[in-house]
C-alpha cells in the first residue's frame, strides 16, 4: 500500500547491519582477550589485524599457495603475540593502567612501521575466493561475504567458548580473569597464560584481517578498525565475549538503520559518528557495559 512502512526494506537494513556488527566484533574479541587477563586495554589489535592482512596478501602475491600463505601467516601472528607479551607486557607488569596504555599505543606505531618495512605502503586487493553476490531470502536480500563473516565469526566464538570452558589452559584463563592473586596461590603460572592469551588474540588478529582485508582492501588506514571496536566495547562490555557479539550487533543494526531512517534529518553521513554517540549515551546510563563486570572498591 502507498504511504505505508516497507516492513522488507527494514528487515534488509537490519539485517545488513547486524552482520556488518559481526565484522565489527571480530575485532572487539581480541580487546577483550586480553583486557580480560592483564587489564590491558591493547590499542594495537587495529595494526595486529593491518600486519596480519598485509603479510597474507604480501605472501600471496609471491607465490606461494592460499594454504602455505595462511599457515605462514598464523605462525607469523602466533609469534608476534608471544613477542609482545615478553617484550612490552611482562615488563610493565603491575604499572598503571596508564603506563600499560600508552604502550600499547606505541607498540601500534612500531607494527605499522614494521609492516611497511618488510611489505612496503602500497595497497592490496585481497580475494578470499568468496563471491559477494546478493542472496534472496523471502524478498530480503542478504550479501554472500557478509554471511560468510557471520559463520567465521559464529565458529570463532564457539571454538573460544569450548577451549576456555573444558580446556586445562581455558580453566586457569577462567582462574586468572576472576582473581590473578588467588590464581597465583593456587600455583598458576601468570606469564604461560598471559603469552597464551597474546598468542590467541593474533590469531583472532588474522581472521579479523583477512576478512576486513578483503572487504576495503589491504591498506594502512585497515589499523584504523580499532576504533570501531570500541563503541562495541562499551556497549557489551571490555572483559566479555558474548558482550563483544552482543555489542557489535547492537552497533551495526544502529548504525544502518540511523542512516537510512533519521541520515537526512542530520545531513547524512551519520554513520560515521552514530555508534560513538551511542556509546557516549550508555557510558553514562551502564559504566560496565551489558555483559561487564561492575567493578567495585572497598575504601
Amino acid at each position: 500500500m502507498d504511504g505505508g512502512f516497507d516492513w522488507s526494506f527494514f528487515v534488509e537494513v537490519l539485517t545488513g547491519g547486524l552482520l556488518s556488527g559481526v565484522m565489527y566484533s571480530l575485532v572487539a574479541i581480541g580487546f577483550v582477550l586480553i583486557y580480560k587477563t592483564s587489564g590491558v586495554l591493547n590499542f594495537a589489535q587495529g595494526s595486529m589485524v593491518l600486519f596480519a592482512a598485509l603479510t597474507f596478501v604480501s605472501l600471496l602475491e609471491k607465490g606461494m599457495p592460499f594454504a602455505v600463505a595462511l599457515a605462514l601467516t598464523l605462525i607469523a601472528m602466533i609469534l608476534l603475540g608471544l613477542a609482545i607479551e615478553r617484550a612490552v607486557l611482562r615488563p610493565l607488569v603491575n604499572k598503571a593502567p596508564i603506563t600499560l596504555f600508552m604502550a600499547t599505543l606505541g607498540l601500534a606505531y612500531v607494527i605499522e612501521g614494521s609492516a611497511q618495512l618488510i611489505w612496503g605502503t602500497q595497497v592490496h586487493g585481497l580475494d578470499l575466493g568468496i563471491e559477494d553476490v546478493p542472496l534472496e531470502f523471502s524478498g530480503v536480500l542478504v550479501s554472500t561475504f557478509d554471511l560468510f563473516a557471520a559463520g567465521v565469526a559464529a565458529v570463532m566464538v564457539i571454538a573460544l567458548t569450548l577451549f576456555f570452558r573444558y580446556t586445562r589452559v581455558g580453566l586457569a584463563f577462567r582462574a586468572v580473569a576472576d582473581d590473578q592473586f588467588a590464581a597465583l596461590a593456587v600455583g598458576l603460572r601468570l606469564p604461560h597464560i598471559w603469552a597464551t592469551v597474546w598468542a590467541a588474540a593474533g590469531i583472532v588478529a588474522l581472521v579479523a584481517g583477512l576478512l576486513w582485508g578483503a572487504r576495503l582492501g589491504v591498506q594502512f588506514s585497515l589499523s584504523l578498525i580499532v576504533l570501531k571496536a570500541l563503541p562495541v566495547l562499551v556497549l557489551g562490555g571490555f572483559d566479555s565475549i558474548a558482550g563483544a557479539i552482543v555489542g557489535g550487533l547492537i552497533i551495526g543494526a544502529t548504525e544502518k538503520l540511523g542512516e537510512v531512517y533519521i541520515g537526512d534529518y542530520f545531513g547524512g553521513g551519520i554513520e560515521s559518528w552514530l555508534a560513538y554517540a551511542v556509546a557516549l549515551v550508555f557510558l553514562l546510563i551502564k559504566p560496565s557495559g551489558l555483559f561487564g563486570q561492575k567493578l567495585v572498591e572497598r575504601v
